[in-house]
C-alpha cells in the first residue's frame, strides 16, 4: 500500500528516504520540504499525510482530546533544551531566579521544547510557570484555553517575539531553536546558561533524560484497516536508524573538525543508542516526565497511559 511521511529531513531516516531500507508490503512518499511547525499544522488541523513526525506536546493534546491519531514510539526528534533560554543582556539577568516576575516571550506555549524548558526551570531551579509573564506570538496548532491563573497574552499581530528581546519589550525569551541574535553574536542578547552543555550533561547523567521532542503519529483509520502498518513501520525505522549509526562511523562524511570526538563523548555518556525507540524503561521515564509537566502546566488534562498513547510493536514483533 501506498503512505505519505511527513518528516524532517535527518540522517535517521535517510535509508527510508532513498529506499535501500523499506517497510514491508508499504510504498513510502517521503515529505521533508517543509519545517516542523508547518508539517504539525497540516497533520493535526487537517490531516494531510497518513503518517508524521509530530510534536509530542500537541500529540498528547490530540490524544486526550479524542482526535483519531495513533503513534508508534519512533522519536525521531531529542534535544537538550538548556540552551534554548535566552535574556536581554541589559535587564540583569544572571540566574534562572531572576527570570521569576518577567516578561517572557514563547513563539506559541504548547511547543514541546518550550514545554520541557518551562518543567526544568520549575523543577530544577524553582521558577514556577506561574510566576512568570509569558507573551507568545503564534496561535497554538491544538486548540486550548489556558487556566486562568496563567498570566498569558498575545502579542501584536505582525510583532516578532525574537525582536522584542532584542529590543529590550521582553526581558528573556523560551525558543526551540537558536536564534537569530545569537547566530549573529548581538551583545544585547545572551544565553542564560553560558554551560548549558556542561548542565544538559549534568542533567542526563542525574535524571537519565534525554528530552523527547517528537512521536510518530499514523491516522487512526489506517490502523484500524491495516494493523501491520505500524509493526512493519517500526521495523523499518530502527533499520533506517542503524544504517545512520553505521554511516556516523566514518568521520570523514560530517564537516566537523572534533565530529569524531563528540561521537565518543555521545557514547559514553549517552550510550550506544541515544535514539532509542520502544517503550522501555529510559524513554518511559522521559514521557511520564513530560506528561507530568503537561498536566502541571494546564495543558493535559489528565496523566495518559502509554498504552493509551501507542501501540507497543514490540508485542507483535
Amino acid at each position: 500500500m501506498h503512505l505519505t511521511l511527513a518528516t524532517g529531513d535527518y540522517e535517521s531516516i535517510r535509508a527510508l528516504k532513498e529506499g535501500t531500507v523499506k517497510a514491508d508490503g508499504i510504498e513510502l512518499t517521503v515529505l521533508t520540504d517543509m519545517t516542523s511547525d508547518i508539517r504539525h499544522w497540516r497533520m493535526l488541523r487537517s490531516r494531510e499525510f497518513d503518517v508524521a513526525e509530530l510534536s509530542m506536546s500537541n500529540y498528547l493534546m490530540a490524544k486526550y482530546t479524542g482526535l483519531p491519531f495513533v503513534a508508534i514510539p519512533v522519536f525521531l526528534h531529542r534535544r537538550f533544551r538548556h540552551g534554548f533560554v535566552y535574556v536581554n543582556t541589559g535587564k540583569g539577568i544572571t540566574k534562572p531566579a531572576d527570570l521569576i516576575g518577567k516578561k517572557v516571550g514563547l513563539r506559541n506555549f504548547q511547543a514541546t521544547a518550550n514545554l520541557w524548558i518551562r518543567g526544568i526551570l520549575e523543577h530544577e531551579y524553582g521558577v514556577p510557570h506561574r510566576s512568570v509573564d509569558w507573551f507568545k506570538q503564534d496561535e497554538e496548532e491544538v486548540e486550548w484555553t489556558p487556566p486562568a491563573n496563567l498570566r498569558i497574552q498575545r502579542v501584536a499581530p505582525g510583532k516578532s517575539v525574537e525582536k522584542m528581546l532584542v529590543e529590550g519589550e521582553l526581558d528573556a525569551l523560551i525558543h526551540p531553536e537558536v536564534i537569530q541574535a545569537i547566530l549573529d553574536r548581538d551583545e544585547r542578547v545572551t544565553r542564560l546558561f553560558a554551560n548549558y552543555h556542561d548542565l544538559e550533561m549534568s542533567y542526563y547523567k542525574r535524571t537519565g533524560i534525554f528530552p523527547i521532542m517528537h512521536t510518530t503519529a499514523i491516522k487512526q483509520e489506517i490502523v484500524d484497516k491495516h494493523p501491520w502498518v505500524p509493526i512493519n513501520l517500526m521495523k523499518a525505522f530502527e533499520e533506517s536508524k542503524k544504517a545512520a549509526y553505521k554511516r556516523m562511523e566514518n568521520p570523514r562524511i560530517v564537516p566537523l573538525a572534533w565530529f569524531r570526538h563528540f561521537l565518543e563523548e555521545q557514547e559514553e555518556i549517552l550510550g550506544p543508542d541515544p535514539w532509542i525507540y520502544g517503550l522501555g524503561a529510559i524513554n518511559k521515564k522521559a514521557l511520564e516526565t513530560l506528561m507530568q509537566y503537561s498536566q502541571e502546566q494546564g495543558l493535559l488534562g489528565r496523566k495518559m497511559s502509554l498504552e493509551e498513547l501507542f501501540i507497543n510493536t514490540a508485542a507483535h514483533s
